[in-house]
């Protein structure tokens, strides 16, 4: 079946960095475009960043650009997001998405 499931979330320290992974199987990884989404306490959930079946094109809400990277590596099914310069508004369970497939989400906290 479709399996994705994020992994590297944690507490870090305002400034710090973060790399979530998102490792892809059941489906054919590289036809699919994707999404990293976030949700904080009490808000809905918003897309950060998205790329390409291929990985040429990327998108970044404005809040995130130049602090995170999105990416993927084909061969391995697996997609990251890059966290630099983490802010505490960031704080958020972050989630894979390959519509219409969804990974259960990693808590990443920033305080500190």
């Amino acid at each position: 079946q479709v399996q994705l499931v994020e992994s590297g979330g944690g507490l870090v320290q305002p400034g710090g960095s973060l790399r979530l992974p998102c490792a892809a199987s059941g489906f054919t990884f590289r036809r699919y475009a994707m999404n990293w989404y976030r949700q904080a306490p009490g808000k809905e959930r918003e897309l950060v960043a998205a790329i390409s079946s291929a990985g040429g094109s990327t998108n970044y809400r404005d809040s995130v650009k130049g602090r995170f990277t999105i990416s993927r590596d084909n061969a391995k099914n697996t997609m990251y997001l890059q966290m630099n310069s983490l802010k505490p508004e960031d704080t958020a369970v972050y989630y894979c998405n390959a519509p219409p497939f969804w990974g259960q989400g990693t808590q990443v906290t920033v305080s500190s």
